[in-house]
């Protein structure tokens, strides 16, 4: 029988991570210790990066229908003009976490994923002769243990995977008192849309279906009576009573929590056969989709190489690369959602500071760095040559690391411009005519060489990897700035050329695909 790789947690990262295994062909296990799917929807929002990403992979298209288009985004309840980036990008899309996961769960099963619900992880058990793990599970009053390729743990801030895993989880708790809740819409609560400032904290309403709103209120410096009691529709009234001063009416609500201001990364994303993704990896303060966000491209990221270790194809190291490129977007990720908390600080403490940031704003520049930065656009992966030093996890577009040609810190040639970033989803034509766009050419999940010639194709260059890499030419576009891009399964640029210097770009290519795909097959 084929090994599994186990997936713990049926959340939107784990559904995610599901799907991308499945649909490569790997026998997945999903272990939800909850007997039922989610009904409730702490998530409302994706941001930009998975937008792109699920488009990619073919869910925007069901998704489209049960959310909306949001063409604005904000930086500590600032607003920001996502029409005013140089560059085309996907905008942010409001749903419900709910319809996500629901989206995420149907294509996993379709694609031969095996999630079973009321499975709960009592112990885990790696093998360092085999190499695999055990995973004990209860389920229907029995234990039973399960051998696996690999674990993944994406079970939630209090991940029992990466406890068992022994991987610590530091951070900091600052104090804050938060609700949220969904209500039914009201012509008061409508009158209310928007984020709100108030002296003692912030009082917030957003749309997250064509019938409900958002409620949010949160006040800094004070925790809650009893974080571990079951959140009320009286203490929310109180709390937003307390906050805005005024009796706001709030009735049977489809659901209520608590939110806190925690931030807490993992050491490590991996130890051994154990893998961290989402949650498990990474908690931040809940502000504008970047925590559900970047777990989904925590799966994505993780989802291919995995895939490509099961079936035989992975070159040495490319599973430790999902922590050096994940983890610094996580650790970016705390920073920015940190420094958009520190903002919103009551009273006159952050004023000062908002007013400066409001007008600098203004400017181009600094409207397209924060609209990056908050749509998790601005992540760049050090995938350039072996031995770089490109430990930038932050965004290329101004092309500071130079062109393919100039030489690197250690003599060689430098990355292109375009390495490591993730293109959004670009319209194309094909040599024969053809009308596609990138997010088409990764649906399958391949690798995808990309020849911006019009006719001449690379076509040659890859006959090693044709079984894992997709050759495709297309008319020349302004919208990338290379004649020939080699993209990961991702949508990672591992690989761009202008086209000066043929046996350079050659050797280029080559030892890019050796890199990120392995071994040319016989």
């Amino acid at each position: 029988m084929r090994p599994i790789v186990a997936v713990a947690g049926a959340g939107p990262v784990g559904l995610m991570l599901a799907g991308e295994l499945s649909e490569a062909g790997v026998r997945t296990v999903v272990l939800e210790q909850r007997g039922e799917p989610r009904t409730t929807s702490p998530g409302m929002a994706i941001n930009p990066t998975v937008v792109e990403l699920l488009t990619q992979r073919g869910v925007m298209e069901a998704l489209r229908g049960e959310g909306m288009e949001l063409p604005q985004a904000f930086f500590a309840h600032l607003p920001l003009d996502p029409a005013r980036l140089p560059e085309q990008r996907a905008y942010n899309f409001m749903v419900a976490q709910t319809r996500l996961e629901y989206r995420l769960e149907e294509r996993a099963v379709e694609a031969g994923a095996d999630i079973r619900r009321g499975h709960r992880i009592t112990g885990v058990t790696q093998d360092d002769e085999s190499g695999g793990v055990r995973v004990r599970v209860r389920a229907d009053g029995a234990e039973q243990t399960l051998q696996c390729r690999y674990l993944v743990g994406c079970d939630g801030e209090a991940s029992t995977v990466r406890e068992a895993a022994g991987i610590a989880f530091p951070g900091r708790e600052t104090p804050f008192y938060g609700l949220v809740g969904d209500f039914d819409i009201t012509d008061e609560l409508f009158g209310r849309l928007g984020a709100h400032q108030y002296a003692d904290g912030l009082f917030t309403v957003a749309p997250t279906s064509p019938s409900t709103l958002r409620v949010t209120v949160g006040e800094f410096g004070v925790r809650p009576p009893d974080p571990d009691t079951p959140a009320t529709v009286e203490e929310l009234r109180r709390l937003a009573r307390r906050i805005t001063g005024d009796d706001i009416t709030l009735d049977k609500p489809h659901w209520l929590d608590r939110w806190f201001n925690r931030a807490r990364q993992a050491d490590g994303y991996r130890s051994g056969s154990v893998f961290l993704a989402g949650d498990a990896a990474h908690i931040q303060f809940p502000l504008g989709g970047l925590a559900l966000s970047t777990g989904i491209e925590d799966a994505v990221n993780l989802g291919w190489k995995l895939a490509a270790d099961m079936r035989g194809r992975a070159p040495a190291g490319l599973l430790d690369t999902y922590d050096s490129e994940r983890r610094p977007v996580g650790a970016r990720t705390c920073s920015v959602t940190g420094a958009q908390a520190a903002l919103m600080q009551p009273g006159d403490r952050a004023a000062p500071v908002r007013e400066l940031l409001r007008e600098l704003i203004e400017y181009d520049d600094v409207n397209a760095h924060l609209v990056r930065t908050v749509g998790g656009l601005d992540s760049r992966y050090p995938l350039g040559p072996a031995g770089e030093d490109g430990q930038d996890s932050r965004d290329g577009q101004d092309g500071e690391d130079g062109e393919d040609g100039e030489d690197g810190e250690n003599g060689g040639p430098r990355a292109h411009a375009l390495t490591g970033q993730r293109p959004g989803d670009i319209p194309l034509r094909t040599a024969d005519g053809e009308e596609t766009s990138l997010a088409r050419l990764l649906l399958p999940g391949h690798g995808v060489l990309l020849a911006l010639t019009g006719a001449a194709s690379e076509s040659a260059d890859v006959g090693g990897w044709r079984d894992r890499v997709d050759v495709v030419v297309a008319e020349p576009t302004e919208r990338i700035g290379a004649r020939a891009v080699l993209l990961r399964p991702d949508g990672r640029v591992a690989w761009a050329a202008d086209g000066g210097d043929a046996d350079s770009d050659h050797a280029g290519l080559r030892a890019a695909l050796e890199r990120w795909f392995g071994p040319a097959a016989g």
